[in-house]
């Protein structure tokens, strides 16, 4: 790897206009690193934009860390020797997501997010994992010592896709989804004992899925955090306890954790991931029957029309950045994305959870293919997964977790082979559409949504 000064980072999915401005705001604010930010996207006018943004921020007296930003007309010229890849791409357009979220309503098969399961994440799969090999190939053949951080969803079935691939990849992929529960955590901790800790005082074992993780323990200070949360399952039961600290864009994104307390009353477990995920790996006739249900449990449907407006918005801001009438706000965004990069640079060593494939040691009754969000140490040049405590998966949450598991090989079966059976499959031992239709109305569904799918589907 080249110095910490002159590092060589592509962004694929470089016009973004969420991630990528996070990623420019704390690279900014990082003096141990430096270097050249390759902008790659299939719109090449966003990412000038963000070439233009990006050189503003560096240019910025209060920016400590210092980068070139360029746009790179190819993906070639983007991975060229690379020390680093950043991947957050949206696979296909909102129009496309519209089919996968909201289609399926007709046969009352509702969905809060549609990224990752239900019939919306198996869609999304059969757009994204074509991307992904493409990705994979020309990691191997441009980067291939580089490594690569992914943000796009379903994140599993992008993580699983580069390494069936490229088995040599040193990929892993970021989702801030367990930090919203620490924050949980350290806001029922405040409010216990008015001290305020750190989200990263806050210390779990960590398993399970991505957007479907759940801690094993949570500590701070060596102080057991389960009772707390057990009393806090029971006491806010019916109205929800929210994190102070949540600072949601609109109603659509407002989470009252009544779901993680639900699921805590009936596994014992801690579900590490906001309601809105979580109510999609669960059969469809209990957070998710209708919208008057999803209200009761104190979250809402995220329509495809809301995502629309908000790009909307966010065009008008990037063009107001880019043109100088509006100046970035240099704040630290909380996510783990730089660090990360410091620790595998050398600069320090940090533990973190990411998804990666499943090794082994964890768990030797998952497919090794498997994608699971576990806890890894990161240092120089360096990923390890947490070992040392066996991830098998507790009895009270196998009848959840291991249907995905067997859906998240079959989905990428589906993708991968561009197989229609298997998404067929893959629609009927889905838990959110089960006993929901026919098989015949579900065939139907799933042809009428493949036809919607967008570019790489069946």
């Amino acid at each position: 790897m080249t110095n910490n000064k002159s590092l060589k980072i592509a962004y694929v999915g470089g016009g973004s206009m969420g991630w990528a401005r996070v990623f420019m705001t704390d690279l900014a604010l990082e003096p141990n690193l430096g270097g050249e930010i390759r902008l790659y996207d299939i719109n090449m006018e966003a990412a000038k934009r963000n070439e233009i943004i990006g050189n503003t921020i560096t240019s910025d007296e209060r920016s400590v860390g210092k980068w070139k930003y360029i746009v790179a007309p190819t993906l070639s010229e983007a991975l060229t020797g690379a020390d680093f890849v950043v991947i957050s791409i949206l696979p296909g357009t909102f129009e496309h997501m519209r089919s996968d979220v909201h289609m399926p309503e007709r046969l009352g098969i509702y969905q809060s997010v549609g990224d990752t399961v239900g019939p919306g994440g198996i869609l999304r799969a059969l757009r994204t994992v074509p991307e992904y090999v493409k990705f994979a190939d020309a990691i191997r053949d441009y980067c291939p010592e580089a490594w690569v951080i992914n943000y796009t969803n379903p994140m599993s079935q992008c993580i699983r896709t580069l390494y069936h691939v490229f088995p040599q990849i040193k990929a892993f992929g970021c989702c801030h989804e367990v930090f919203g529960t620490q924050q949980l955590l350290a806001a029922m901790y405040e409010k216990e004992t008015g001290e305020r800790p750190k989200r990263s005082e806050i210390k779990v074992d960590i398993i399970g899925l991505n957007h479907f993780t759940w801690f094993t323990s949570a500590t701070y200070k060596e102080q057991d955090l389960t009772d707390l949360f057990a009393r806090y399952s029971k006491q806010y039961y019916d109205t929800g306890f929210s994190n102070d600290d949540s600072k949601m864009p609109d109603i659509c994104f407002t989470c009252t954790n009544r779901v993680k307390f639900d699921l805590f009353l009936r596994k014992g477990f801690i579900a590490a991931a906001g309601d809105r995920h979580l109510a999609e790996f669960m059969p469809g006739d209990i957070y998710l029957k209708d919208p008057e249900t999803v209200e009761s449990w104190g979250f809402y449907l995220t329509h495809v029309d809301w995502r629309i407006k908000d790009r909307a918005n966010k065009i008008e801001q990037t063009r107001r950045l880019a043109g100088g009438e509006e100046t970035v706000t240099l704040s630290p965004s909380g996510e783990e994305g730089i660090l990360l990069i410091k620790a595998l640079c050398g600069l320090e060593t940090v533990t973190s959870n990411v998804n990666l494939p499943v090794k082994p040691k964890q768990n030797s009754a998952l497919p090794l293919e498997t994608i699971i969000e576990t806890n890894a140490v990161f240092s120089k040049d360096s990923v390890v997964p947490v070992t040392d405590k066996k991830m098998n998966i507790p009895t009270a949450l196998e009848d959840l977790i291991m249907p995905h598991v067997e859906n998240q090989a079959l989905i990428f079966k589906a993708a991968y082979e561009y197989d229609r059976e298997a998404v067929y499959e893959a629609f009927e031992r889905e838990p959110l559409i089960k006993g929901k239709c026919s098989q015949q109305e579900l065939k139907a569904l799933a042809d009428d949504m493949m036809l919607k799918c967008g570019e790489g589907g069946i």
